[in-house]
């Protein structure tokens, strides 16, 4: 399983910033430690073309060259700086190569990503640009190109906080299905429609969280019964544990390693590819955070090493090496 990083470009953040930047690197030290099978690689950034599949290019241009007014630099939670557009375009690039290897290999990871408060012309809630959407499109285009055929995206997102950007940006958008559980008085207030919307109130535990979980899964399979997804995006947001500072939801990690053992299954066993966004975590320890996003990478691991029926036919071009961008490995 390969995962792509980003963590060296850190954010001149000011002193009492309550945004988590250590944690990417966290997670990534303790991969190496535990998990030797993930094979880690340094992200390349997205380019201006990429970044304009999912956004206006006056809002790219503005992120690129530091013209974002102080309102939008307000909403989307980070100063301006040369290292927060640098981070934001090796964000999405880590996601649009992760779907790549996803497609050839079955699953593959961003160890950040999940930026899914970014709209078409706005960043939003720590995020700049929109790697799910961008990552869809752009593997929607390739698909197209070499395979004279549609790929449909769906994007499971399991966050504790609504996908609106992502659910604004696909909104008439048949090929991509977007499906957000969270929770229904958690950021963003006000919400934007994706296909299924599953509100949580407060206080939910591992049982009702889990059974709201299966459901959207299910209407996720029933809603495409004629034609699977032929990729998921899927945003396992660490955010709905009990000892989160955002989260507002009282789930075990012991639940949240079960509900990413029932995606993973459920992907794997219709042969459908798996991209994998941490999204959201914001623990009172910021350990306990990376322990829960860590059991997300086991339990993939575990799930794709019964097996990976049903792994689709990858077109020559997005075969490493073939225009696809490269990366640098990391040794483990």
């Amino acid at each position: 399983m390969r995962a792509y990083y980003a963590d060296h470009f850190v954010l001149p953040l000011p002193p009492g910033h309550r945004f988590p930047m250590q944690k990417y690197r966290l997670l990534r030290d303790a991969i190496v430690a535990e998990l030797p099978e993930v094979r880690l690689s340094q992200a390349l950034a997205a380019s201006e073309g990429e970044l304009a599949l999912a956004h206006t290019p006056g809002y790219v241009d503005a992120v690129m060259h530091g013209t974002l007014s102080a309102a939008q630099q307000r909403e989307i939670g980070f100063p301006w700086s040369p290292a927060m557009a640098e981070r934001a375009r090796r964000s999405v690039g880590a996601t649009v190569s992760a779907a790549r290897d996803a497609l050839r290999e079955g699953i593959a990871a961003n160890l950040a990503g999940g930026t899914h408060h970014a709209s078409a012309d706005s960043g939003s809630g720590y995020c700049v640009f929109n790697d799910l959407a961008v990552a869809a499109r752009l593997m929607q285009a390739e698909w197209h190109r070499l395979q004279r055929r549609l790929l449909r995206v769906a994007v499971v997102d399991l966050d504790v906080h609504q996908g609106n950007g992502t659910a604004a940006i696909f909104r008439d958008d048949p090929t991509v299905y977007t499906l957000s559980v969270h929770g229904a008085k958690n950021f963003p207030f006000r919400k934007v429609a994706s296909d299924l919307d599953v509100d949580l109130p407060d206080g939910c535990t591992d049982e009702p969280y889990l059974g709201a979980v299966d459901a959207a899964l299910d209407r996720l399979w029933l809603d495409h019964r004629d034609q699977m997804p032929g990729l998921v995006f899927y945003q396992a947001g660490a955010d709905p544990h009990e000892g989160d500072r955002l989260g507002r939801l009282k789930v075990s990690a012991s639940g949240l390693a079960e509900r990413d053992r029932r995606v993973f299954t459920a992907c794997r066993s219709r042969g459908i590819p798996v991209v994998l966004t941490m999204g959201g975590g914001y623990g009172h320890v910021i350990e306990d955070t990376v322990a829960v996003q860590l059991q997300t990478y086991r339990e993939a691991l575990t799930v794709w090493r019964i097996g990976n029926p049903g792994k689709p036919e990858v077109p020559a071009m997005l075969q490493r090496g073939n225009n696809a961008p490269h990366a640098t490995d990391t040794p483990n």
